[in-house]
């Protein structure tokens, strides 16, 4: 019975998964680059742009974007993945990027924007309420979506953001540096300017949007102080928000049933009961 029951979900969500969209088609951009979304039925209903980690080189896109789009349908939330420009795996293994150099800042944060600006126009045709537009992201795309909120015009940031284990910082000891090089670039990932502009714990808005915020004290990759700054950052500017910090969890275990731990699996019934209090 229950294998069945698995089955039939399965073809329901293929069935409301629609066809991938170039983001960019019939745009001045002549870049291809993919939204999925994933649709419950009904009207009005919330969307979350999910934006998967890789440290601007590449994409979780399993465990950090399908798996989430499915699981945020699973609870009647609207959901569209994005494969936001990276900057390849080529241009982590040739470091000055000579022949691969990779997409650089800001072609990440210009998707995004697009995104938005695409699920907004077409709202009634997605079954989503354009004032309820989220962005969830994860690691580096955690940075991503909360770039959004700082260096966005406020008609296109989301609605609420929803950075997990994210990187944040370009200049304090606790820097990831692979995200940093991912997008900055080999020639610019000591750049001052650029380090300042995207260490989001200093440029917090006084308009920022909500925030879920979540990271875990034993993550390996990106350490938990990143999460700590824009904690403060948020709190200092009196940013509705909400900050989980797990003991254990590490990284990297999106939306799964399996990965991290059983206590940083929490996050997904505290986003759910965070969300019904911001709409």
């Amino acid at each position: 019975m229950k294998r069945i029951t698995s089955i039939i979900a399965a073809i329901i969500m293929t069935i409301n998964c629609f066809a991938k969209i170039n983001i960019w088609e019939n745009t001045d951009c002549h870049k291809k680059v993919k939204l999925t979304p994933y649709i419950v039925n009904g009207d009005n209903n919330i969307g979350i742009i999910v934006c998967p980690g890789g440290s601007y080189f590449w994409h979780d896109s399993e465990t950090e974007g399908h798996e989430v789009a499915k699981w945020l349908n699973n609870n009647g939330i609207s959901a569209f993945v994005l494969d936001y420009r990276t900057a390849y795996v080529p241009a982590f293994i040739f470091h000055h990027r000579y022949l691969f150099r990779g997409n650089l800042y800001p072609a990440p944060q210009d998707d995004l924007r697009q995104a938005k600006k695409k699920v907004r126009e077409n709202a009634s045709e997605f079954g989503v309420d354009s004032t309820k537009i989220g962005a969830m992201g994860f690691s580096a795309g955690g940075h991503l979506v909360m770039s959004s909120a700082e260096l966005f015009d406020p008609q296109y940031r989301p609605n609420f953001i929803v950075p997990i284990y994210p990187v944040v910082t370009m200049t304090e000891k606790c820097v990831h540096k692979r995200s940093r090089r991912g997008l900055l670039g080999d020639n610019k990932q000591n750049d001052p300017e650029l380090k300042n502009l995207l260490s989001l714990e200093r440029h917090v808005p006084e308009d920022c949007p909500p925030v879920f915020l979540v990271n875990c004290k034993d993550d390996p990759i990106v350490d938990y102080h990143n999460s700590v700054l824009l904690d403060s950052a948020l709190t200092s500017k009196n940013i509705p928000h909400q900050y989980l910090l797990f003991e254990t969890g590490g990284h990297g275990f999106g939306a799964s049933e399996t990965k991290g731990s059983a206590e940083c699996r929490e996050w997904k019934e505290a986003f759910l009961n965070w969300i019904k209090t911001i709409f």
